[in-house]
């Protein structure tokens, strides 16, 4: 039964398929996607009450905490069930100063690889994405073919992409199977407005989310309620169209998310199991045509 109010109640990701309304992880550790959560118990609660509501696609990496988050969804899930697909990243890394850098050189992501594996108990990774970090002097193939020789070893089941530009998309898949993209894409992040973002975001992803659906790669948006900083909507509109429907403006979010397109894979994070249980909510919700369109205009 498709409980979910815009499009299927479930995607595919290579040959794996899961529900179209994931959990991203990053804000498990403590401030600043650093050290130990404030509350390690509440923590795993979310992480509990992610499997029991039916979510079965969390997405990680080593790097958040860093190990935190790997390491809680480790102790609070593992041994894995069945269906439960865990998704990490590779290409960034984190310094004594919590700043956030390149990691794209061919041993920086076996080293990675293996965190991954060790931290969350795994023989493989369901999907591990290949992240561009700006400024980074490794080109582009040489830290792909380094993910694909991973690949070949067994420790990745499927390679992803993340922080691309439409051409190097299009490079990955003439030289490997490439099952998703994970790109900055929300409410209030319009082609003009990340123009001018501090954080090299690529452009073009309304092409990109296109070209996703049209050739069956499930499209996660990272930053799916907000661009970073004060989590606050920028937009009246959603505002609006919240108070409509008794909801909240982050519910209204995610349900235009999965209204947008059936390749999108939102995965909010939270480390409130409240918070979770209102983001999971957010797929019920009904946008007429007329919100659809007026929130989709807004964005830029």
């Amino acid at each position: 039964m498709n409980d979910f109010a815009h499009g299927p109640s479930t995607i595919r990701i290579g040959d794996l398929e899961v529900r179209r309304l994931g959990f991203g992880a990053m804000q498990l550790p403590g401030p600043e996607v650093w050290g130990e959560p404030k509350d390690p118990a509440k923590a795993r609660a979310v992480l509990k009450r992610t499997v029991e509501l039916g979510i079965n696609f969390i997405d990680t990496s080593w790097y958040y905490g860093p190990f935190v988050s790997n390491r809680l969804i480790a102790e609070t899930l593992h041994p894995y069930a069945k269906d439960l697909v865990i998704a990490t990243k590779l290409g960034g890394k984190r310094l004594p100063d919590k700043s956030w850098v390149a990691a794209l050189r061919p041993e920086e992501l076996r080293q990675g690889c293996e965190e991954d594996l060790r931290t969350l108990r795994l023989e493989r990774i369901d999907v591990t994405h290949l992240r561009i970090i700006p400024h980074s002097d490794v080109p582009f193939r040489e830290s792909l073919d380094a993910m694909i020789g991973l690949q070949k070893e067994g420790k990745i089941r499927h390679l992803a992409l993340s922080n691309v530009t439409l051409d190097q998309l299009r490079e990955a898949m003439a030289i490997t199977p490439i099952v998703g993209v994970q790109n900055l894409y929300n409410v209030i992040a319009g082609e003009k407005k990340l123009a001018n973002f501090p954080m090299g975001v690529v452009a073009g992803q309304e092409q990109m989310l296109d070209f996703c659906a049209e050739k069956g790669l499930a499209f996660l948006p990272y930053f799916p309620l907000a661009l970073p900083g004060p989590r606050k909507m920028v937009s009246p509109v959603l505002g609006e169209i919240a108070k409509k429907h008794g909801a909240t403006e982050a519910q209204i979010a995610i349900a235009w998310l999965l209204a947008r397109s059936k390749a999108l894979l939102p995965i909010p994070g939270t480390s409130s199991p409240a918070h979770l249980d209102e983001n999971w909510a957010a797929r019920t919700i009904a946008l007429d045509k007329a919100e659809i369109e007026a929130i989709t205009a807004a964005r830029s």
